[in-house]
């Protein structure tokens, strides 16, 4: 996250974290794990509550009481909320990074392979290069097509479409992939119009890591997990359709578990009813 904290600087916008602790809870914390963007504390809960997002789940008379539900805000520098972000789970978060990548075209800290065809060139990275339970990344493949060169979206009828596959390795899920929008393009030799893709453009999709707060058994005792997939395409260029083209993928991303250490007893925070 230092890098990304870096490059967003740089382009004017600031990463913080708000979490009902106290600062010395959190600073331990900061200090412990290498944290590379402010902690906010509110341990009386009064920005949580101003929000509306107190995990109700929780009684008030419990020591847990005032935690919020895990979700992220874009605020404009005026202090409007532009866009938020909620994980319908506890074991199904956004890591910051995906949002990042997905709505301020980021660039991907861990980048995986690329390949080049005589109709392309591939690259394919991860949001993230670690995985930790629960914890929701991207995948992020860039194509870049060669000169006259174009592919058919997936919504093109009566000719190939770009097709990208992926196989979920066991303990992990794996879901559809976003296609950008596609361009009509006339071909007068047939005198037809047709959505293709032209030049370069981004495909995302979201996986899973099993888990919540640790992961599940068969991934316990595992340094990395691998996905593999497939992009398929067929290209065209001015005057000629070439033959199918199938590329294989490999995405290899570091297993860690969560750091569940506890701060000392005496820092720990208490429920704003006992304070």
């Amino acid at each position: 996250m230092e890098g990304k904290r870096s490059e967003f600087e740089a382009r004017g916008i600031r990463v913080a974290a708000l979490s009902y602790d106290n600062v010395e809870t959190l600073a331990n914390f900061s200090e412990r794990v290498g944290i590379g963007f402010p902690l906010l504390a509110d341990p009386r809960i009064r920005i949580i509550e101003s929000f509306g997002i107190v995990n109700t789940q929780v009684p008030r008379d419990h020591e847990l009481y005032g935690f919020a539900y895990a979700g992220y805000y874009l605020i404009d520098a005026q202090g409007r909320v532009t866009a938020k972000f909620f994980n319908e789970r506890n074991n199904d978060r956004f890591t910051s990074a995906n949002i990042l990548i997905r709505h301020f075209d980021a660039q991907a800290d861990s980048p995986q392979g690329e390949a080049e065809t005589k109709h392309l060139k591939l690259r394919w990275s991860a949001s993230n290069p670690v995985g930790r339970p629960g914890q929701r990344l991207a995948l992020v493949l860039e194509v870049d097509l060669k000169e006259r060169m174009h592919v058919y979206a997936p919504e093109v009828q009566g000719y190939i479409p770009i097709d990208w596959q992926m196989q979920a390795p066991e303990g992990a899920d794996v879901y559809s992939p976003g296609y950008p929008s596609s361009k009509m393009m006339h071909l007068p030799a047939i005198d037809e119009t047709v959505p293709v893709y032209q030049g370069s453009f981004k495909l995302l999709r979201d996986i899973r890591i099993g888990g919540g707060r640790r992961f599940p058994p068969v991934l316990q005792g595992k340094d990395k997990l691998v996905f593999e997939g497939l992009f398929k395409y067929q290209a065209c260029d001015d005057i000629k359709c070439y033959l199918p083209v199938t590329v294989p993928l490999t995405w290899a991303l570091q297993l860690k578990d969560h750091d569940l250490t506890r701060v000392p007893e005496e820092i720990r925070r208490q429920s704003p009813q006992r304070q």
